[in-house]
């Protein structure tokens, strides 16, 4: 066995052959760039994309060895789905199908990247998506999203409602945390079992780093994430009730000492451990578990669940179980809603008229709590 293209930090995502030679969709730092091999391996230039962005599968995938043209699917957080053509003749790039957001001027925002050390000093990207020329005065309306989990990678991809938020002078930032897949397998491995903590560890330092630098403040900082990032958000409201103004937990997992016991949990062991087979993994499944560290007397930021009735794959017990320890705790010091959607299950498949209702029910807390007069 020969190595014809050398392993290197990046993530090769995938491999075509086009114009005789080596076409390969690298992941560098969360988002992706393309390279160009000639068969023997050596490296011969690459195909500049037009931003930040993703190729969705990867480039020239349905190509065949002698075509001297290949076709790259692209999306950005400003950008809907777009498929561009490479002349390998030219060495030029064009659109072949262009699509763009109704009513929406990506042109007056922008997309960058920052990175920012962890508590155990691994450094960490952000991606930051704002209004071109915004102040940063601490005073901007922030989502954080994150996932840091089951070796998945959060590269940049549109979503209709990233402009709406835009447009209203939020910033959406997305942060690539351990457990994901980002960096290769050991950035998955360091984000589970025992070595979990990171993961939240790395949220929490994204938070900080926003704050820090004055893209937006603890009052007006709103953490989302969804499954295994509703826990993540869920375990960071817990653990550093101070840095965020709003909490947004879509169906979170919650208690991680009973999870295997319910429907689809009992595939999720090899991702965060089973507490009734093994002391080493209860202690460390206790000391973060969301639903058994809520403590009484703490001022816990306003807080939106969202589950739905027919969700078998994370059940509904978790949001109610959590909603219903917190209101114990604090039964008339903070706001905790607890959304349930009703002939819906997880997410996936959810009719455009659902995914719409929750959006609106979304912003609508959000902007009773940041003043934001999003319409």
């Amino acid at each position: 066995m020969k190595d014809i293209i050398p392993e290197s930090d990046d993530v090769i995502q995938g491999v075509t052959v086009a114009n005789n030679q080596f076409v390969v969709t690298y992941m560098h730092h969360a988002h992706h760039i393309v390279k160009v091999f000639d068969k023997d391996g050596t490296f011969a230039h690459d195909v500049d994309l037009p931003s930040i962005g993703s190729t969705m599968a990867w480039a020239g995938y349905l190509s065949n060895a002698e075509d001297t043209e290949i076709f790259i699917p692209f999306t950005s957080y400003l950008q809907p789905l777009n498929i561009l053509k490479y002349d390998f003749k030219s060495g030029t790039l064009s659109p072949f199908f262009e699509a763009s957001a109704p009513s929406f001027d990506a042109d007056q925002y922008e997309t960058k990247q920052v990175f920012f050390k962890s508590k155990d000093g691994t450094t960490v990207p952000i991606f930051i998506t704002m209004k071109k020329g915004i102040t940063l005065n601490g005073d901007n309306p922030t989502i954080l999203y994150g996932y840091g989990g089951y070796d998945v990678s959060l590269s940049p991809g549109y979503a209709s409602h990233i402009p709406v938020w835009l447009e209203n002078g939020g910033i959406y930032a997305v942060t690539n945390l351990r457990g994901g897949g980002e960096y290769g397998e050991k950035w998955h491995l360091d984000g589970m079992l025992d070595k979990k903590q990171n993961t939240f560890d790395d949220f929490i330092g994204a938070a900080e780093y926003l704050i820090e630098n004055g893209y937006a403040s603890s009052e007006k900082l709103a953490i989302e994430g969804g499954s295994n990032g509703g826990l993540l958000v869920a375990a960071c409201m817990v653990q550093r009730p101070d840095l965020y103004g709003a909490v947004l937990c879509h169906v979170p997992v919650i208690d991680m000492l009973r999870f295997q016991h319910f429907t689809a949990g009992r595939y999720w062991t090899s991702e965060y451990g089973d507490a009734n087979k093994a002391e080493d993994h209860f202690k460390f499944l206790m000391a973060y578990s969301p639903l058994h560290n809520i403590q009484a007397g703490i001022d816990y930021p306003p807080l939106l669940i969202m589950t739905a009735d027919h969700d078998d794959r994370v059940v509904p017990m978790h949001s109610k179980k959590f909603a219903a320890a917190l209101q114990a705790a604090n039964a008339d010091s903070n706001i905790i809603l607890l959304r349930i959607d009703t002939k819906a299950g997880h997410g996936m498949g959810k009719p455009t008229a659902k995914v719409i209702d929750q959006k609106v029910d979304v912003y609508a807390f959000l902007n009773s709590l940041f003043g934001m007069g999003v319409q």
